[in-house]
């Protein structure tokens, strides 16, 4: 197997010029006076966001931020895997952690501080883990697939990265969205590597009516409006990744609309925004599918899970490894009954966090980084 080979984020300037230019010459829409966020994106907003990452936003200031943590690269069947290596300070773990989509390694930035340097923060040195951080195939820093895949291929491929590539026989996994269904994927594949699951999203899989635990029935038809209400963009992505993706693609202020709405929709704003992400932040995530053409293969991920689901390939889980969830109260997902969960996962440790939404790390680093410590150092 190849080893890892160190890795630096290093954007031509050409691409950044491209962007630019395709900032400045994008007409931002009109929307009914006063709507707001009502039918979509706020074209307010996104007005005075595109301002100021014309006039104030610095890439190469992330960039070198973005560096600061150990990066590497491996080769792991067609995609040319990157991923940040952080040795903690106590040597715990190492913890897998796998972002979604529209998000990226940023989600995971502060948390990961407080998880790898916790007496940076006031806590204990002892209480440091190690943490693996890729970018999935297609997203951010990674190379794109020949064509669409999985989490379940994903699962795999993070398999070999753990253990085929960076020598780790038992490690820990942490997901939400996209990485919820990779890392449970991997912990029901491979259980003998598996020392413990942390999960901030957690949907069971459907069962008929008459095996569904107190409250199921009803929560499954809330989780089915919401659905309704919120996955328009899904199912584009499912059936037409590549209409979605090259109209996207074509402007980064195009872009910036689809995704900011969702960290406007999904998160815990309470209607603001910027209450949970920096303009700099929001920028940023951004930035991490534009510098690297990965507006459109990030979207082939839901066609990937679309053809492991017709597959067969998503059905059946069944999680032995113990099992931590954190729930949070913004989450636009409503959160199903313990019974329901515990039949899919081994449920040991179920946490109603105070606060934050979908994107739990961005969000609320701190109160993260906690519930992920407590639970692993508890195992």
């Amino acid at each position: 197997m190849d080893a890892p080979t160190p890795f630096e984020i290093a954007v031509p300037e050409a691409r950044l010029q491209h962007i630019r230019a395709g900032l400045r010459a994008a007409d931002i829409t009109y929307a009914p006076p006063g709507s707001g966020w009502a039918y979509g994106v706020d074209a307010a907003y996104l007005r005075e966001l595109v301002d100021y990452w014309l006039d104030t936003y610095d890439w190469r200031r992330w960039e070198t931020h973005l560096n600061r943590f150990p990066q590497f690269s491996v080769r792991i069947d067609d995609v040319d895997v990157r991923f940040q290596h952080i040795r903690g300070s106590g040597g715990r773990g190492p913890i897998l952690m796998t972002h979604g989509w529209p998000g990226s390694i940023l989600e995971f930035d502060q948390a990961a501080e407080r998880l790898a340097f916790p007496e940076r923060f006031g806590g204990r040195a002892e209480d440091g883990f190690d943490l693996v951080i890729p970018s999935l195939p297609g997203f951010g820093f990674s190379s794109r697939p020949n064509s669409p895949i999985g989490p379940r291929r994903v699962s795999e491929m993070w398999r070999s990265l753990m253990v085929d590539h960076l020598g780790y026989d038992r490690f820990l996994l942490q997901g939400g969205d996209f990485g919820s269904a990779v890392s449970s994927w991997l912990a029901h594949d491979a259980p003998k590597h598996v020392a413990g699951l942390h999960l901030n999203l957690c949907i069971p899989q459907p069962v008929p009516a008459s095996e569904a635990v107190e409250g199921e029935v009803e929560w499954r038809a809330a989780y089915e409006a919401v659905q309704r209400r919120e996955s328009a963009y899904m199912f584009e992505h499912m059936t037409k990744p590549q209409t979605i993706g090259a109209a996207l693609s074509a402007s980064p202020v195009a872009f910036a609309a689809w995704v900011i709405e969702k960290f406007h929709g999904w998160a815990d704003t309470g209607g603001d925004i910027e209450s949970r992400f920096s303009k700099e932040q929001l920028i940023t995530n951004l930035m991490t599918y534009l510098v690297n053409d990965a507006v459109s293969s990030s979207i082939w991920m839901y066609a990937g899970t679309a053809a492991e689901a017709a597959a067969g390939r998503l059905s059946g889980l069944k999680v032995t490894v113990p099992t931590g969830v954190g729930l949070y109260p913004g989450e636009f997902l409503p959160a199903a009954p313990r019974g329901a969960m515990a039949r899919n996962w081994n449920l040991v440790r179920l946490t109603q966090m105070p606060a934050g939404g979908h994107f739990a790390a961005f969000e609320e680093p701190a109160a993260f980084a906690d519930d992920v410590r407590q639970f692993f150092l508890s195992l």
